[in-house]
């Protein structure tokens, strides 16, 4: 490995375990890690002409450090949907300077993490919040809802802890893993976020912890 591919990797890597960190923190559980899918990318990357004075290395340093801070700024889009981390430095292509800016643009191909929910899916999430008529709760980088016309049987029991709970002393807590399934997702452009509402209306749905996570 070159020292150049050596940076790059290094600088990657922090990102990519910086970000793993976080997920580990909103899920409490690998068994989520599932919806997060590996894509290839095309980007440009804009260096302005002040860091242009650098050469070799130091330049492409720089490209791999802009590329991440614009990776970062994206936060999500409707196609791919959240965008985690980076993985891989495929290629940077030769730079082009943009007519009365001076800065240079270069082409880079790289691969990523991406996050998105699908309808149909099933998945697990930890509950973030309980209201009368339903509970969010954290999937990956995004809340979801599950209404309380979604889970059959349960029934919302009041208090300074609410919960939802059946007959067969089920519990819907805050803190606890529950399984269920998308029934309908969508992408708020301005918000640049995802919004989705879930059900428990199928097989091995619901609670699949009782102990607070």
């Amino acid at each position: 490995m070159s020292y150049f591919n050596f940076i790059c990797h290094e600088l990657i890597d922090r990102a990519l375990i910086t970000s793993c960190r976080r997920r580990r923190v909103v899920h409490q559980s690998d068994r989520s890690f599932k919806m997060y899918v590996k894509s290839q990318l095309s980007w440009n990357v804009i260096i302005p002409a002040e860091d242009l004075d650098v050469e070799g290395l130091m330049l492409q340093k720089a490209i791999v450090i802009c590329l991440m801070d614009d990776f970062a700024s994206m936060k999500a889009s409707k196609n791919l949907g959240y965008f985690m981390a980076l993985t891989s430095l495929e290629r940077i292509g030769e730079g082009k300077v943009r007519d009365h800016a001076g800065d240079v643009l270069f082409p880079v191909e790289f691969s990523c993490l991406t996050f998105k929910l699908f309808c149909g899916e099933i998945l697990e999430g930890v509950v973030d919040k309980i209201l009368k008529h339903g509970v969010f709760l954290r999937c990956g980088p995004t809340k979801v809802y599950l209404s309380h016309q979604k889970m059959a049987d349960y029934e919302y029991v009041p208090g300074e802890n609410p919960i939802f709970m059946n007959q067969k002393m089920s519990r819907i807590e805050k803190h606890i893993v529950v399984r269920f399934i998308v029934v309908g997702a969508r992408y708020v452009e301005a918000e640049k976020e995802f919004q989705a509402v879930v059900s428990l209306e199928g097989d091995y749905l619901g609670p699949i912890s009782q102990t607070v996570v």
